[in-house]
């Protein structure tokens, strides 16, 4: 449970005992685990270091992309693969994938701070990427892949101390590996996660567990406020709220109070964004930088918008309607002003949770993308907006009956928007102010705005033609959002003012833990009960499911296709005979053609070899009998 008053005390003992939590391996060991923890992370850490020396041999110069992630690589050969996953011994295996992170990680620095063989160490990075992939799909064992090489968390000893623990999946995410991402395991893990069929362990919500009810099939079991953890239903939880917020907003802002005084609408309006906010607050106390994306900062925009609203109401309200009304009513304007400006906001806001749908995820990477290279085009024109702008500032103090500093602002600005305003520069200190405004139009409009569409159409590209692998990757991020920041006891916003005002504050710090957990359970069982009705029934028919897929020996999340039910319905069954023409006939993919034909050619060289010396042999021997 998430403890609020440790975000403002300074007790060492508490903080160094949520740290040592925080470090707790994600699974439980299965055997006694006596090594000191220090000395695994350094252990863990020369495994790493023989990770990046073998990068460095195998890939020693530079090479295409291609050559790599091709299946048939002739440099990530099987032998590579093997060296690699011999790299942890016996006792670090499954941290060879972890630390195949960590080398790309290193990687990824290295290239940035050697320029002169940037690419270099750019395709040692993806070798490192593909090596790892292979790993994780050539192992055949899921609770090993799930428990120790992907959910695992581990630490490298660097700088004198141990690095935050991590885990596969975590460190995938924020490296933004799509290759690990993409691999069939991975996407099965991110999966259960999901469905919470692996969900956070009762009174450690730092380790996970698998859920162990998941293939019961009585309906109360699975009624229990626990399985509001699972991202599944917190995601629908954060959609119907976010209509609701949105359906709150639209009253609000067509229902607009003349007096100034807050109604039942516009209290619930500013009540549901103090929940927003204090649950960013809180998640990024927890995860740290690495919670920032692109919509944290869009959703921080929005309630920083609704703060200043609200503030504006409250100035407007200190206001007495008698002696200040004209301040009253100015300020209650403002206040309104910054609501509305707010509105399509609240509506791009509810895009956010479609990144769930493989063509909305895709597209909302291409926008976070096109964010990004957006700021390379800003820097340029703020350093050519800031040079042109003191040019027309000194002309304008030379000569005083040239236009304030407002209307020259206003036609630089005009200018970036295809709008260009020549009557306002046509007397401007002539011939001078025209000339410059000539050339500042085409900088911008020319050379400028050519060079963000060009970064816009590269940005487009690069995401199109990966569209699936980052739809994947940012399902998984989505996933982590709501498992990377645990908390025992899940109160969803505007539900987490419940917990602040009703439990923190009146019982967490007297209760004891035991009685505290079930005063949230009661809680949380009764604001959640319309949705624990649903879901309840919900995994009870996938229990059944989970039951028929064990009993006719398939995994637990398979699911019958229609091919597989056309088969039973016409009682088909592949004979021996059709299995052997498919076998004489099926080309071997794993050979190029020119390879292929070189085998054959070396066989019929090996034929022609033998039957010379065959010849030769007779010719010598018949000589010899004509001899004797």
């Amino acid at each position: 449970m998430v403890h609020w008053k440790n975000i403002f005390t300074t007790d060492p003992g508490r903080t160094r005992h949520r740290v040592e939590v925080e470090r707790r391996r994600l699974l439980p060991a299965y055997a006694a685990d006596e090594t000191d923890t220090s000395d695994a992370s350094k252990e863990i850490a020369k495994v790493a270091l023989r990770l990046k020396y073998q990068m460095e041999q195998v890939v020693s110069c530079e090479v295409e992309e291609n050559v790599l992630t091709n299946p048939n690589s002739r440099i990530i050969t099987d032998d590579v693969v093997e060296t690699a996953r011999q790299a942890g011994g016996d006792d670090y295996k499954a941290s060879v994938v972890y630390c195949l992170l960590v080398c790309l990680r290193w990687f990824k620095i290295q290239s940035s701070v050697e320029l002169w063989d940037s690419d270099l160490h750019e395709v040692r990075a993806v070798a490192c990427e593909v090596i790892a992939k292979r790993i994780i799909e050539s192992e055949q064992n899921q609770d090993y892949v799930f428990r120790d090489i992907l959910l695992k968390r581990y630490s490298i000893f660097s700088e004198g101390v141990e690095t935050d623990p991590a885990n596969v999946i975590e460190r995938s995410v924020d490296l933004h590996a799509l290759r690990i991402i993409s691999s069939a395991p991975y996407q099965k893990c991110i999966q259960y996660l999901w469905r919470g069929w692996i969900c956070q362990e009762e009174g450690n919500p730092t380790n996970f567990v698998e859920y162990s009810e998941k293939s019961n099939t009585e309906y109360w079991v699975h009624f229990h406020p626990d399985r509001m953890r699972t991202p599944l239903y917190q995601n629908v939880c954060q959609i119907l709220f976010s209509l609701i917020y949105l359906a709150v907003y639209t009253a609000v802002i067509n229902t607009v109070n003349p007096t100034g005084d807050l109604d039942v609408a516009e209290a619930i309006l500013y009540g549901m964004t103090l929940g927003f906010i204090c649950d960013e607050g809180i998640k990024f106390w927890k995860v740290g930088w690495n919670y920032l994306e692109f919509w944290n900062a869009f959703n921080s925009t929005l309630y920083t918008i609704m703060a200043v609203s609200l503030a504006l109401r409250f100035v407007a309200l200190a206001h007495s309607p008698s002696t200040h009304d004209e301040q009253r009513r100015l300020y209650n304007e403002l206040s309104y002003n910054f609501l509305a400006f707010a509105g399509p906001m609240f509506w791009i806001r509810m895009m956010l949770y479609l990144d769930s749908f493989k063509f909305f995820g895709a597209m909302f990477v291409v926008l976070r993308v096109m964010m990004k290279e957006s700021l390379i085009f800003f820097a340029l024109l703020f350093v050519v907006m800031a040079g042109f702008f003191q040019a027309f500032v000194g002309m304008a103090q030379v000569d005083p009956d040239i236009p304030l500093h407002r209307n020259i602002l206003q036609g630089m600005v005009n200018s970036i928007m295809q709008s260009p305003e020549f009557d306002t520069f046509q007397d401007f200190a002539f011939p001078f102010g025209i000339i410059l405004y000539y050339v500042f139009n085409f900088i911008v409009m020319t050379v400028l705005l050519n060079i963000l569409i060009a970064l816009y159409n590269s940005a487009y590209e690069d995401i199109s033609g990966n569209a699936t692998d980052e739809y994947m990757a940012i399902f998984a991020q989505k996933t982590m959002q709501f498992v990377r920041a645990p908390d025992e006891n899940v109160f969803i916003p505007p539900f987490n003012l419940v917990e602040i005002v009703f439990l923190v504050a009146p019982f967490e710090w007297w209760l004891s833990r035991e009685a505290y957990a079930k005063v949230n359970d009661i809680v949380m069982g009764v604001i959640y009960s319309p949705l624990l009705v649903v879901t309840a029934w919900v995994e009870t028919r996938q229990a059944h499911r989970i039951r028929w897929n064990r009993r006719h020996g398939e995994e637990d999340d398979d699911c019958a296709q229609e091919w597989e039910h056309v088969a039973k319905e016409v009682n088909f069954d592949l004979d021996d005979t059709w299995k052997q023409h498919v076998v004489e006939s099926t080309p071997d993919i794993k050979v190029d053609s020119c390879t292929y034909e070189l085998r054959e050619l070396k066989e019929q060289v090996k034929m022609l070899t033998e039957t010379v010396k065959g010849l030769t042999q007779e010719i010598v021997d018949m000589k010899t009998g004509g001899a004797s």
